[in-house]
């Protein structure tokens, strides 16, 4: 289905009359009472009716937040598209919102005074780090629109796992200040929209001096040029603009997803052409969207435990938006391709190389059993394990060690064999979103009324990943799997886990905080009987995958090639993604949804000259199993008695080398 109006108001009319439908009805529900003194209670309520009162302080600013907001964000993402020429450029696609987030929490643990000069100015400055990183990362292929977006959601998601690092250790800290950045637009004065109303005045005055300018954009750069625009100058100040108007929003309100993406779509599918008609439309559906979004979120209250935060509610909406936009919007790109420079020469005798990589596992498996922190008449000192110390060894050591290391072995396995089926040297389970699947069936089963059973967990997961997997076969299949579009179908799935897990942690489930350790990656919870099974499905998924090796050779030389090599190409695949589902499934449960060890270890296995499918398959799963037992020994033992997750320590590690990849491509 597509948008075929002549102009974008017939949205905004159906837009209009749902917010007031909506808001009627909440008026009706909550103020009927004040029936005939609605408008006495908006202009100057009587300070003897209670109701008047929150009516005024309540819900009345939140709805001109809401709208301020909305119209906030799409035009911040009005301005980083054109400026970019990039229909899928957004403050959240773009990490602009993850980076102004970021620099609020550190300074609120650690410069709490710098809050006094204005919260808007510390999102400010780390929504421009963020979009420095992006173009950093960019800037080698011109701002290929798809390797800017990329470029965004991995800054996003980088930026969000640090995050959730911080919250780990200071919870009680920041407990509240992830609640507001879910989004919640309760409001309690009309400080909020003073705030906004100015501040967005000013932008939009400033963007009306920079119209004719902007315009020229739509021209090829060479057009521009040859018409004495200084496009360096006019990109950074509507990047500023842009920027600026998000960490207002952000400061303000909190992450509020993809408004700033969804807006501008919607105005230009529908008819907008002009940049003039573009940034007014936006804004009006920007502001609706907004407004009904958080509507309908007060409707849904009564049947809630806690009331929803808008901001998670529009990125749970978004992410089904940006999949149902991509192969609706042009957005030519270059491919992602294996860096040449990188490779190392094909090996003679790999098996050498094999038995020395295994011998360096098991020697750091010995010192993440052997070596770490002790606890002794209250001090705590680095020591090496005896043999007095079997019992700390086998029941608490040992059962950690072997889940890193199964898991390890398991995404490895599987980011191999997504990488030589698809042709796409920037694929994982992580990256394609097939872990936030698994991670989204398991937070269902937490949230939805349903009986906990044996194994149900494990249900919930791999179901999770069939659908994930599902998503990237519809969403892709007409374009041929282009590794641009499967990267950014997987990340929009990865974005709805964002909003999934904004919303648990907004609950106050005492639930959450076992669900956040979890979604880190820790094998706190590792038992000598779990880890026995865990261990034992990665040796059974493994023998059943090497047997495979012919496919894995021949299917990244292409379909024809493939099938005229006697390969069923639609057998393989098939079977190939039923591995790679349960291989994500049985990691994911135990390792959580961040790692990117399966992005990371394949492309180690080929630096080291494993290039033959079984051999990069077991070089893989032996680096794998090495960067995930690292991992959980670092995070036992570098904030010790605190611990970070082994996951989250490889998603640090493994985002920085994602960033390295985009920025060689």
């Amino acid at each position: 289905m597509t948008l075929r109006t002549r102009s974008p108001a017939g949205f905004a009319i159906a837009l209009l009359l749902l917010a007031i439908g909506l808001a009627a009805a909440t008026l009706h529900t909550r103020f009927g009472d004040l029936s005939g003194f609605w408008w006495q209670s908006i202009v100057a309520p009587d300070d003897d009716q209670i109701r008047q009162i929150v009516m005024h302080y309540t819900f009345v600013p939140r709805l001109l937040v809401a709208l301020l907001g909305g119209a906030a964000l799409a035009l911040a993402g009005c301005l980083m598209q054109q400026v970019l020429r990039n229909p899928l450029a957004s403050p959240a696609t773009l990490g602009v919102t993850s980076g102004a987030q970021l620099a609020l929490v550190v300074a609120t643990l650690w410069a709490p005074s710098w809050m006094l000069a204005g919260r808007e100015w510390i999102a400010l400055a780390g929504g421009i780090v963020a979009m420095l990183l992006v173009l950093a990362l960019s800037w080698k292929r011109r701002l290929a629109p798809m390797v800017v977006v990329l470029s965004g959601m991995v800054v996003s998601l980088y930026f969000s796992a640090i995050n959730s690092a911080l919250l780990l250790f200071h919870q009680e800290s920041l407990s509240g200040l992830f609640i507001w950045g879910s989004g919640a637009l309760a409001q309690d004065n009309w400080h909020d929209s003073r705030f906004l109303l100015l501040r967005l005045g000013i932008v939009v005055a400033l963007a009306l001096l920079l119209l004719r300018p902007l315009s020229l954009l739509d021209l090829e750069e060479d057009g521009a040029r040859s018409l004495g625009i200084s496009l360096r100058k006019l990109r950074f100040a509507g990047l500023g603009l842009g920027i600026f108007m998000t960490a207002c929003v952000v400061s303000a309100i909190g992450l509020i997803g993809f408004i700033g993406l969804a807006s501008p779509a919607i105005a230009r599918l529908s008819g907008a052409r002009t940049l003039s008609q573009r940034l007014g439309w936006s804004m009006i559906l920007g502001a609706l969207l907004l407004a009904v979004t958080d509507l309908a979120v007060q409707q849904l209250s009564p049947f809630t435990a806690s009331l929803l935060p808008t901001g998670a509610m529009t990125a749970a909406l978004g992410a089904p938006l940006l999949l149902w936009l991509l192969p609706r919007l042009r957005v030519g790109g270059s491919r992602p391709t294996p860096s040449t420079g990188l490779t190392m020469p094909r090996l003679a005798r790999p098996h050498l190389r094999l038995w020395a990589l295994a011998g360096l596992t098991i020697v750091a498996c010995a010192l993440a059993l052997l070596v770490g922190f002790m606890l002794d008449s209250h001090t705590m000192h680095p020591s090496v394990a005896g043999i007095g110390d079997l019992s700390l060894i086998v029941d608490w050591r040992l059962p950690r060690v072997a889940t890193a290391a199964a898991a390890g072995l398991m995404l490895a396995i599987a980011g191999t064999l997504l990488q030589r089926m698809t042709g796409n040297p920037m694929a994982s389970p992580e990256v394609l979103g097939i872990s936030a699947g698994v991670a989204i069936g398991v937070i269902a089963l937490m949230l939805l009324p349903l009986g906990i059973a044996p194994l149900s967990g494990s249900v919930m997961g791999f179901s999770g990943a069939t659908v994930a997997l599902l998503v990237l076969i519809v969403c892709n299949r007409r374009s041929g799997f282009a590794p641009e579009r499967l990267l950014l179908t997987g990340i929009a799935i990865s974005s709805l886990l964002d909003a999934m897990r904004a919303i648990v942690l907004a609950s106050e489930d005492p639930r959450a905080q076992q669900l956040l350790s979890w979604l880190g990656g820790s094998t706190y919870y590792a038992s000598l009987t779990s880890s026995g099974w865990i261990v034992a499905i990665a040796i059974l998924l493994l023998a059943l995958t090497l047997p495979l090796q012919r496919w894995l050779t021949l299917l990244p030389l292409g379909a024809p090639t493939a099938k005229a090599l006697g390969v069923d190409v639609d057998r393989s695949r098939l079977m190939l993604l039923a591995l790679v589902a349960l291989l994500t499934v049985a990691a994911t449960l135990v390792i959580g949804p961040l790692s990117f060890v399966g992005l990371m270890a394949p492309h180690m296995a080929r630096l080291m000259g494993f290039h033959g499918a079984r051999h990069q398959l077991l070089g893989a799963g032996l680096l794998g199993m090495l960067v995930m037992v690292t991992a959980d020994w670092l995070g036992r033992n570098l904030f010790f008695p605190y611990q970070l997750p082994a996951g989250l320590i490889a998603a640090l590690i493994g985002g920085v080398y994602f960033m390295w990849g985009l920025r060689r491509l």
